[in-house]
């Protein structure tokens, strides 16, 4: 149970808090009334997700920080444990955790904001920015939707990148590509695959046509407007050997014999679009709440990028849009989950009910996705975490 002067605050903040960007003057931004729960009901939510991360974070199966939100605004928000296990660290809303996969729909949306400029037609093939790509027929739009055939960049490098004590960068990867040519999966537009190759592709687009690095892109029309001061884009760039451990945000944790050890720094890491977004839960919903606003691009444009890219994928619970996963089993939602070195983070928004639940861990395993699904679906607002934990979920699903 929180002490009384939380809850209090919790109240204050709930009834009068505003989205930093609703009172903003802006062709993009749309105004428009809405109506929240009454302050009881928003009480018992915040209660009933509280109860929820205080028992998971007590048995040591949720170390981060998470954060609710209804139409806009925090219904509660909350940090656990340590940013750094071996110095004690305690873990705040505004610790800038590693996005891992969740990264990609912030490159999705420089894409975006590109195209709105003007600057790039989703048509638009790799060759016309990488004459030499051995594959040039690929369109920006099969790379936001996985629809390349690409194969995996990572594979390719661990083969081919003899000393991985030198960062790898976008570029070497493309020069990879050049030199090996890899097989591809299908013909581009053929299928559906997965591959961070398609994100990293993009990055390098963005660079080509803004004529400037990926992460000085993201930070002067998404970060910087928004207000994400806690948020950067991580990468090798001034790095000729790879650091020990990444200097900045929290620390990744990942387990050896059932001890947390601090997760070491990795060539990989210099490869910017597929991962790399650092950012804290506030940071994260103010981008959130971008989306509500239509802040950053129009409603068409979003609208595109919550669309399907593979209607006919045999996968029927499930698509991909730009930079989205589509849950096809639930009305207008979109979501994104991320593991990388260390790190977990989940991203779910109900657009129709206008809920949205966002959780960064610093350790290679997490809470199962399934708690922030019970969450975001709930409509009861009703304390009932124990029945929860013992009736609907048996103790191996409670950690990814």
């Amino acid at each position: 149970m929180w002490p009384r002067l939380a809850i209090i605050f919790l109240l204050v903040f709930v009834v009068t808090c505003n989205s930093p960007l609703q009172n903003e003057t802006s062709q993009h931004i749309k105004s428009k009334e809405v109506k929240l729960p009454d302050e009881a009901t928003l009480k018992r939510k915040a209660e009933w997700i509280d109860s929820i991360f205080t028992r998971l974070a007590r048995y040591h199966w949720f170390n981060g920080a998470i954060i609710y939100g209804e139409k806009g605004h925090v219904i509660y928000k909350k940090a656990f444990g340590f940013s750094n296990f071996r110095t004690k660290d305690t873990l705040t809303i505004k610790s800038a955790f590693q996005l891992a996969s969740i990264s990609k729909m912030i490159t999705a949306m420089a894409v975006m904001i590109l195209k709105e400029e003007g600057k790039l037609r989703y048509e638009n093939t790799i060759g016309l920015y990488f004459p030499e790509f051995p594959y040039p027929d690929i369109t920006i739009k099969q790379l936001l939707t996985h629809r390349s055939g690409l194969s995996r960049y990572m594979s390719l490098s661990h083969n081919k990148w003899s000393n991985k004590n030198i960062p790898l960068s976008n570029d070497d990867v493309i020069d990879l590509f050049i030199r090996y040519k890899p097989n591809s999966y299908f013909r581009a537009d053929n299928g559906f695959h997965y591959c961070n190759t398609n994100y990293v592709m993009l990055a390098a687009i963005v660079e080509k046509i803004a004529d400037m690095p990926f992460d000085e892109f993201v930070n002067e029309k998404i970060f910087d407007p928004l207000g994400m001061d806690d948020s950067f884009v991580y990468n090798l760039r001034d790095d000729s050997i790879v650091p020990g451990y990444i200097p900045k945000g929290v620390t990744g944790h990942r387990y050896y014999k059932w001890r947390l050890i601090r997760q070491k720094n990795d060539y990989l890491n210099g490869v910017m679009g597929d991962k790399g977004v650092y950012t804290s839960i506030e940071d994260i919903f103010k981008f959130d709440n971008a989306l509500n606003d239509l802040f950053l691009v129009g409603d068409s444009t979003l609208r595109e990028a919550f669309s399907p890219g593979s209607p006919d994928y045999w996968k029927k619970d499930n698509n991909y849009g730009f930079g989205w996963r589509i849950k096809n089993t639930e009305d207008s939602t979109v979501y994104h989950f991320g593991w990388w070195k260390g790190f977990r983070a989940y991203y779910i928004r109900d657009m129709k009910q206008q809920k949205t639940i966002i959780a960064l861990c610093n350790k290679d395993k997490g809470p199962a996705s399934s708690i922030l699904w019970k969450i975001i679906r709930d409509t009861t607002h009703v304390v009932r975490f124990n029945n929860f934990l013992i009736s609907e979920l048996v103790l191996e699903d409670l950690i990814e």
